[in-house]
């Protein structure tokens, strides 16, 4: 199917339909792409590891994670 042949039976879809699908495909144009989802990833494990390096946060070990999060479920 065509661009075109697309086109012309997604503007015989009514009003609501139309607006959907206009809705989802402005959406879609906001999603970063993979190389931008990596280059954020790598700048908050940068930050992360500058403020450990600071001392502005306070690491725990696993195991004392792991009690915390176990705490919350009992």
């Amino acid at each position: 199917m065509t661009t075109t042949a697309i086109e012309q039976t997604l503007l015989h879809l009514p009003k609501q339909d139309r607006a959907h699908l206009a809705y989802l495909l402005l959406e879609s144009l906001d999603e970063p792409s993979d190389t931008e989802i990596g280059q954020l990833w790598l700048h908050e494990a940068r930050r992360r590891a500058d403020e450990i390096d600071q001392g502005q946060v306070a690491l725990i070990s696993g195991d004392a994670f792991e009690a915390q999060v176990q705490s919350l479920f009992q």
